[in-house]
């Protein structure tokens, strides 16, 4: 936060204005590129209108929205779903079994390891509801023609005595994305004109009706259909005399196959298979040539890398919390020397030796400037290295609860730092759409946003300001990396070490 806005937040505690001061600092924040405001989305899912059940089914008309075990039961595009993700628990639970003695591993307080309770998936008393609209538009290179996406963010939640009877919610830690692309190349304006990325753009940065912000056409919405990305919350071991707390969250990502019209298990973008890359020398090869190739090694620095899905995994188990060191975000992944166990994937040398080709050929990179800054791009263009940075936990998205009459300090900021430090960038981009130009898709670390021209991050924990992340070498801790030389801290603020990390610290007040 700037100086100004710690003021106003002392302020705000004293007269219990807290959650309007950080409500008003998240909208300023996610205008024009996301809907966060609890009040909408209460309307928008109460009414029915954006349940999960009417997007994909909106003949049924329903105006109740479906419990869980109505919703996987009756929507034949979610069959799929339920049994992968037992399958998951399942190979999770054996896994873990060999570290934990089986009687302690079990749902409720009364284990040591506490697992998520899957008969929340199969209950009457338990539905998803709307928790935010995120606009990534700034995907679109992943499909020009899509522009890219809109995510519709749904929390699950429990309610005593039935999602339509109950008059206490609880929010259970699992998120379902489905994310929809931005518009459908069939969708016409009421002229008849083909809807453009411009004209979508334009819709959200004028905080229009919501209805424009997934597409004006008539249900159904087959056609802007992508995948659905599920974040669970698998287990929660508290912290004892044998260990430290541990949270882990489970990823899975399931894509739409418009033939069958059912949502099937895939790959997560960009998450890498250590295990099944390792046990195959020819995988090996060519895994490392294809990313070390110069111009893949662009993308990669870029942040815009799409890796084949032949080196990708169907899951993702995401331990938190992690510390700031690369190395540390994915203790298991052991892509880099020194990093977990096993042989690594890639050395210094190769590295070094990349990064020399890339110069030789004149390929300028923007973040990836040592062995450090690849370490760390390498861990945040991955699904779980992404989650562990900058996370609430393992979500990036829990949203606030408007469940509740007045929401908890936990559920007043309903996104990451990583999140919110993102939004300029984002915002850049719809304007860069909406002006007709082509937009810079580029990104900086997870830890560290790009600024844009904007100053609307200055002084704040996403970029210089307290409690943001920050270079120890340009504190004096070491020689410079340039891979770091940006992150540096505000006026009055010092890059302190905050964790066992050589190379990242936190901006704190300056002590003598």
């Amino acid at each position: 936060m700037s100086r100004a806005l710690r003021i106003l937040f002392a302020v705000a505690v004293l007269l219990g204005g807290v959650v309007s001061l950080f409500a008003a600092e998240n909208t300023a924040l996610t205008r024009g590129t996301a809907i966060t405001d609890p009040d909408l989305l209460r309307k928008l899912d109460q009414n029915s209108t954006l349940t999960i059940s009417r997007l994909l089914s909106p003949e049924r008309n329903a105006d109740v929205p479906l419990t869980t075990d109505l919703m996987f039961a009756s929507l034949p595009q979610l069959k799929e779903i339920p049994p992968a993700i037992d399958a998951e628990l399942d190979r999770y639970i054996a896994r873990y079994s060999a570290t934990y003695p089986t009687e302690t591993i079990g749902v409720g307080e009364g284990f040591d390891v506490q697992l998520f309770d899957r008969a929340n998936l199969k209950s009457r008393d338990t539905r998803f509801v709307l928790a935010g609209i995120v606009n990534r538009m700034d995907r679109a290179y992943v499909s020009e023609e899509s522009c890219g996406e809109i995510r519709l963010i749904y929390r699950l939640a429990r309610f005593d005595g039935g999602p339509n009877g109950g008059k206490t919610a609880t929010r259970l830690p699992m998120t379902l994305n489905l994310v929809m692309k931005a518009r459908d190349p069939r969708q016409t304006d009421a002229n008849g004109t083909p809807v453009t990325c411009a004209e979508v753009a334009r819709r959200w940065l004028d905080n229009g009706d919501w209805q424009g912000l997934i597409g004006s056409r008539i249900p159904p919405y087959d056609a802007m259909l992508d995948r659905i990305e599920t974040n669970i919350q698998v287990s929660v071991a508290p912290k004892s005399a044998l260990h430290d707390f541990r949270s882990d969250y489970l990823l899975k990502v399931f894509k739409y196959d418009a033939a069958t019209k059912t949502f099937g298990e895939s790959t997560l973008e960009n998450q890498i298979d250590r295990d099944r890359i390792h046990a195959d020398d020819a995988l090996l090869r060519d895994f490392k040539a294809w990313l070390l190739a110069p111009d893949h090694l662009r993308e990669f620095d870029l942040g815009t890398v799409l890796i084949p899905e032949k080196f990708l995994a169907r899951a993702a188990v995401v331990p938190t919390p992690a510390g700031l060191d690369a190395s540390a975000l994915q203790p298991e992944f052991g892509m880099m020397q020194g990093e977990g166990s096993g042989d690594p994937v890639f050395t210094a040398g190769d590295v070094i030796g990349a990064l020399k080709q890339a110069a030789a050929r004149g390929v300028d990179m923007q973040n990836v400037r040592s062995v450090a800054g690849f370490q760390r791009r390498l861990n945040d263009v991955t699904c779980a290295g992404c989650h562990q940075t900058r996370g609430i936990g393992g979500f990036h998205f829990p949203g606030v609860d408007w469940l509740a009459d007045r929401p908890p300090n936990s559920a007043i900021v309903p996104a990451s730092p990583h999140f919110f430090g993102d939004q300029l960038r984002r915002r850049d981009i719809l304007v860069a759409f909406a002006s007709g130009k082509r937009p810079d898709f580029s990104r900086g670390f997870a830890s560290r946003p790009q600024t844009r021209g904007g100053k609307e991050l200055a002084g704040t924990e996403y970029q210089d300001g307290w409690g943001a992340h920050c270079s120890l070498q340009d504190a004096g801790s070491g020689a410079p990396d340039k891979s770091f030389t940006s992150w540096s801290c505000a006026n009055g603020l010092t890059c302190q070490a905050a964790a066992a990390s050589r190379r990242i610290g936190m901006c704190f007040i300056k002590t003598r």
